[in-house]
């Protein structure tokens, strides 16, 4: 018996093979869940949902672009009638300083990190209320945290701050729709996103401060977001739940 049998969920930025996103969709098709993966390249989409095996669905979106997020949304509707579970998990990162962030720099991950949240979680809204019934999990970051340190620079940090706030604010509006909203807050993970990106001084200095003493696997964080998808986590709503080995305790 799967947690989210018979549900559907749609999951933002999926498509890289050693991704939190893939890892999420995998473990929820696991547990019985239609799964949508939307990313910015359609084949690469549809090729990730095949990877998970039959009945599920790769879609285009880019989700700065609040029509597609509509559009994506109106589709997976059409197809199977219902929205259960959204995870925003499309992000991207800049190992910037703070005198070296530019106007684009600053657009960029502001806009795919926050605003892309935002539009997706609106377009999945109006049928999650007329189910009366929905959950939205949220990406950001132990960066929001601590003031960043280990990869994004600054405005890294700020906007996944601001998923953390946006995710505290809609989960107090949507409450009594019986929509739940959840942050999960990653600390350092094995992805694609940092691989050949760091040295190894740079890489011993992160694991000495993880208590733990090793790197997240894109796993962990995916069975993180199963619990906030799922009905276990049924009286969970504006929480942060912290993936990170212990490197911020607080």
């Amino acid at each position: 018996m799967g947690l989210l049998d018979g549900r559907i969920a749609i999951i933002t930025g999926a498509a890289s093979p050693r991704g939190l996103g893939k890892a999420t969709a995998r473990l929820f098709a696991e547990h019985g869940a239609r799964v949508v993966i939307l990313d910015l390249d359609a084949d690469q989409a549809s090729a990730a949902a095949a990877d998970l095996g039959g009945g599920h669905l790769g879609l285009a979106c880019n989700v700065t672009d609040k029509a597609q997020c509509e559009a994506a949304a109106a589709a997976v509707t059409e197809k199977w009638g219902r929205i259960d579970v959204l995870v925003n998990n499309a992000g991207i990162t800049q190992p910037l300083k703070i005198m070296d962030i530019g106007p684009a720099n600053y657009d960029a991950v502001l806009d795919v990190n926050l605003r892309g949240t935002l539009y997706m979680t609106q377009a999945c809204i109006p049928q999650m209320r007329n189910q009366k019934a929905g959950s939205v999990v949220n990406m950001s970051s132990v960066s929001a945290q601590r003031g960043g340190g280990i990869f994004g620079g600054p405005h890294y940090s700020a906007a996944k701050a601001g998923v953390l706030g946006l995710t505290k604010a809609m989960a107090r509006e949507l409450a009594p729709a019986n929509i739940r909203v959840n942050a999960i807050c990653p600390g350092f993970i094995s992805t694609d996103i940092t691989a050949g990106k760091l040295t190894p001084e740079m890489m011993k200095g992160i694991l000495d401060g993880i208590p733990m003493g090793r790197a997240g696997e894109a796993s962990d964080v995916a069975g993180c977001a199963l619990f906030l998808a799922s009905d276990l986590s049924a009286y969970c709503t504006g929480t942060e739940v912290d993936v990170n080995g212990g490197s911020l305790i607080h």
